[in-house]
């Protein structure tokens, strides 16, 4: 993606050059002793090219360069991707992996500072999303105090505080989950 990105930055930089000319030639001119002449078709190509060259490279640096396009990132961005990643550990660690399918997973991004809850099919079925805002709302208010690990425990708190409403627990039930941190 990082290449297409500069690709068009050059573009862009080569076409701007090549629609007003005249402040990138003055430039050049001031550069070079501020002699003014005559530029000739090859000067101009050579010199679009080299733009084009230069924005390439520098676009491709400074996007590869990770902390800046972290910085850039729109925050809708960056919630899709905490989203995703929830979702994702979410399907691989504990979807389906309960008798009654009542797996939940905390997931906190400290790069992104974000949060998402992600429950088993039955479970959000029945919990919409205003109840997991009130424990996210909870663990947030620890989280952003600096307090993780008692936001993480206030989560989980209300968690449970759904669950038992929604799912009691049987006499014969089991933890079928480690009850675990998981740093990733």
């Amino acid at each position: 993606m990082v290449l297409w990105y500069a690709l068009a930055i050059a573009f862009t930089a080569m076409s701007a050059f090549a629609f007003v000319p005249a402040p990138f030639m003055n430039l050049w001119d001031s550069l070079s002793g501020g002699w003014m002449h005559e530029w000739t078709t090859g000067e101009l190509a050579s010199m679009t090219i080299g733009l084009g060259l230069i924005a390439f490279i520098v676009s491709y640096l400074l996007l590869s360069w990770d902390k800046l396009t972290f910085l850039l990132a729109p925050s809708p961005v960056k919630t899709a991707r905490v989203h995703a990643a929830a979702v994702r550990h979410f399907k691989v660690g504990a979807e389906r992996r309960t008798h009654g399918r009542t797996g939940v997973l905390l997931y906190l991004s400290m790069r992104e500072h974000r949060a998402e809850i992600v429950a088993d099919e039955p479970i959000a079925a029945i919990v919409g999303a205003e109840v997991w805002g009130e424990a996210m709302a909870d663990m947030l208010v620890e989280i952003r105090q600096g307090n993780i690990a008692s936001g993480l425990v206030a989560g989980i708190r209300d968690v449970g505080v759904v669950l038992s409403e929604h799912f009691p627990r049987e006499v014969d039930d089991e933890n079928e989950l480690p009850d675990r941190l998981i740093e990733l």
